[in-house]
């Protein structure tokens, strides 16, 4: 493949990358990641270092606009980003400890028990019945958001607050200890054990992620791990993507989100556990 055309194709899947991460609230580094070794023959370390600055570029183009329509819950991202911040110093420090291919199994099989959840739930438009509990009414966590696929304005509380921030801290350890995304845990977390809309919980992971992105990138820059030859066409890629994502979301609604966002649950599960047993690499 010569130079020009690597770029193109960098750049076209870099942009369905960040689309499909800006409305999943995953970042994108999912779907670049395998792409990247797979597809383009990359070294991992160099599609992990693309990965990162394509997060932190989802997170700026997609949290602006989602900020903006208060889709995106700034108290409850910066209440369970401590969690995750010390999570991802946890999981850096164990990295040397703990076998990866036992992480990879158990990795797998949380997304794969997350997946089954979201599934028995897929229909579920709104969460009904929820009253905040008692952090939640103390960090006043709950909000409300104009859904234009409902035509109605959606007012919502959170339950769930401390287990939810220690979903939180294993997102961020995973994401520390497998140089992933933890887009993939805080969607379900917030959905699944916090009862937030799922718009709201794709909105809100987009905010997070740039801040657990941006304290990885420079362990990564030092590394040798970031090519600018790499990073620049998927940085730009993935900001028009995401800024495309944010204008879908709202057209969308809960139940197909949900759909989707279980599909690549699966995908991933089953992409860790055939890492965790040594047939995929």
């Amino acid at each position: 493949m010569n130079t020009l055309l690597f770029f193109l194709v960098l750049f076209i899947a870099s942009i369905a990358a960040g689309t499909l991460g800006a409305i999943l609230g995953l970042g994108g580094g999912v779907i670049l990641v395998p792409f990247l070794t797979l597809a383009m023959g990359l070294d991992i370390h160099y599609a992990i270092g693309a990965s990162l600055v394509s997060v932190i570029a989802t997170s700026s183009g997609a949290a602006a606009a989602y900020v903006r329509s208060k889709v995106s819950n700034l108290r409850v991202g910066l209440y369970l980003s401590m969690a995750t911040t010390i999570g991802a110093i946890s999981g850096a420090y164990l990295a040397g400890v703990v076998s990866k291919q036992a992480l990879y199994i158990i990795f797998g099989v949380v997304l794969g028990y997350s997946a089954i959840a979201m599934l028995k739930k897929r229909k579920s438009e709104l969460p009904v019945g929820i009253k905040n509990d008692r952090l939640a009414n103390y960090f006043k966590l709950n909000g409300s958001y104009h859904d234009p696929a409902l035509s109605r304005n959606v007012d919502y509380q959170v339950t769930g607050s401390v287990l939810g921030l220690g979903m939180m801290y294993i997102a961020g350890a995973v994401s520390g200890l497998l140089g992933i995304g933890s887009g993939i845990l805080k969607v379900p977390a917030m959905d699944l054990v916090m009862r937030l809309p799922m718009k709201v919980s794709s909105a809100t992971s987009n905010f997070m992620i740039g801040i657990t992105a941006a304290a990885s990138v420079g362990v990564y820059f030092l590394r040798g791990s970031i090519n600018p030859f790499i990073a620049a066409p998927v940085a730009i890629g993935v900001l028009l993507g995401a800024i495309l994502g944010t204008h879908f979301l709202h057209r969308f609604t809960a139940t197909s989100i949900r759909t989707v966002f279980i599909v690549v649950l699966v995908f991933v599960s089953a992409q860790m556990l055939l890492k965790g047993v040594g047939i995929y690499h």
